[in-house]
């Protein structure tokens, strides 16, 4: 039979690994942000352009421009990216122009972190326009931290009374 003092021990212990799990969850995912892109023709814009805007990232993004036609294109010259804090000063609004586009081409503005890839593709013809966009989750080492940590708190839980025992 385990005495009081062990019980209290390994409730105690149990605790912790359950605490450990929580606050490398929170650190991993609690403070990062992604969102979905969308892309528009700017009509505002002296020549033809595009604006690509996301709502909420963090940590800050970088952003890149990506064409069908001109592939392997670098249209860093071509555009003009911002990041504008949101009012709950955390996150961030990523804004990004690409200019001097052309008709009858596919665009791709592709904004990434070490948790996210967001794409939001737009294909501009003389008659329509035609949008697309897609996230992707990345592996980060926080992930795999947090999810360490997780693992080895609920095999602990459970195995905690027979530890107890002895």
């Amino acid at each position: 039979m385990a005495s009081l003092g062990q019980i209290i021990f390994w409730s105690i212990i149990s605790i912790i690994i359950i605490l450990a799990g929580a606050i490398a969850f929170i650190i991993g995912f609690g403070i990062s942000a992604f969102s979905m892109p969308e892309v528009n023709v700017d009509y505002n814009a002296s020549s033809e352009s595009l604006r690509c805007e996301a709502p909420r990232w963090f940590p800050q993004p970088t952003v890149i421009w990506a064409s069908q036609v001109d592939q392997g294109a670098n249209f860093s010259e071509f555009s003009n990216t911002s990041f504008e804090l949101n009012s709950e000063n955390v996150t961030m609004k990523v804004v990004s122009m690409l200019y001097n586009v052309t008709i009858n081409n596919t665009y791709s503005c592709m904004i990434e972190n070490d948790i996210a890839k967001a794409t939001g593709d737009i294909k501009v013809t003389d008659s329509e326009i035609k949008r697309r966009s897609h996230i992707q989750l990345l592996h980060s080492k926080a992930s795999v931290c947090a999810s360490s940590f997780f693992v080895i708190s609920w095999v602990l839980l459970p195995v905690s009374p027979y530890l107890m025992l002895k």
